[in-house]
């Protein structure tokens, strides 16, 4: 369901766009035990919300599987992940994954990837020397062979020789980049069909995100090319909301004095939503708070947002 109170914005990085729908999106958090996923994933689509997003935290749920899941819970639900860390896949078998799901879900999964906190990259043993070189690499040879291409590559970190998808999605997917520094965002707005922006993000500091990923879209004279901005956002909905916020304000550091998430009644958050749509935000995610035992009322206040005009 499309909603009223979300609506497109077209700012600097959009300007030459065409109208488009804006969605809304909650998130299952990574840090819920998995076997909730189907359960929520459903309630959120009964409740009229049209994403579900989820992501990969080391070393929690692995992406790509909650995505499955979650879409053969549901019947018309967009199903992301935002976003996969590139250094943990091979390119080729992302790839293969994507493909997968969009031949048995058609229309329904957003892609997006990241360069991955490197603390748990060398956790891992996936730690690269140049983590942006990585990612340009990844996002560039993903899209390709997502497009059906053949690909032969030898860069410095993404090595493939002769690689042609069997099944490659009959439409092109956007792959859509998530970071928070300065070269992550730029990158993404150079080389990406779209933005993930994380939820530590003021209606003051995401102004400075979106002019990074607009810097990096005016470089690669890329201003006309289709693009989403997706926005992470907190919300606590409920009587107890800004006490809530203002410790999670605390705990990600965010400048005393910012206006962080939202919440409260669905009249507020409407309210609390319009400075990131001032910012050019295309779309939000509403990221909860509380327990997996808040979800419920979680969903219905989602829910409720739907039917605020």
């Amino acid at each position: 369901m499309s909603i009223g109170i979300i609506l497109t914005v077209h700012g600097a990085i959009l300007a030459h766009h065409e109208p488009m729908d804006t969605r809304l999106g909650i998130i299952y958090r990574p840090d819920f035990h998995p076997d909730g996923l189907r359960g929520i994933a459903s309630a959120a689509e009964a409740a009229g919300v049209d994403e579900f997003w989820v992501w990969e935290d080391c070393f929690q749920q692995g992406g790509i599987a909650q995505v499955a899941v979650a879409l053969a819970s549901t019947a018309r639900l967009s199903v992301g992940v935002g976003l996969i860390p590139a250094p943990l896949r091979n390119v080729a078998a992302a790839a293969m994954e994507f493909a997968t799901l969009e031949a048995m879900f058609p229309g329904r999964t957003r892609i997006a990837v990241g360069h991955g906190v490197q603390s748990w990259m060398r956790q891992a043993g996936a730690a690269v020397a140049s983590p942006l070189t990585l990612l340009r690499e990844y996002v560039i040879a993903l899209r390709s062979l997502l497009s059906g291409d053949e690909v032969t590559v030898d860069g410095r970190y993404v090595r493939l020789s002769e690689v042609r998808l069997e099944f490659p999605p009959a439409r092109p997917l956007p792959i859509l980049v998530g970071g928070t520094g300065p070269k992550t965002l730029r990158l993404a707005g150079e080389i990406a069909d779209g933005v993930v922006i994380d939820s530590r993000y003021s209606t003051r500091t995401v102004h400075e995100a979106l002019g990074h990923v607009a810097a990096g879209r005016t470089q690669a004279r890329a201003q006309a090319r289709p693009f989403t901005t997706v926005l992470f956002l907190v919300c606590a909905p409920g009587h107890d909301s800004g006490r809530r916020l203002a410790a999670d304000a605390a705990r990600q550091e965010v400048a005393q004095g910012d206006v962080f998430g939202v919440g409260g009644s669905a009249e507020q958050i409407t309210a609390g939503l319009q400075p990131y749509r001032d910012a050019g935000v295309d779309a939000v995610a509403l990221q909860p708070l509380g327990s997996m035992a808040d979800m419920t009322e979680f969903i219905a206040a989602a829910g409720a947002l739907t039917r605020v005009t």
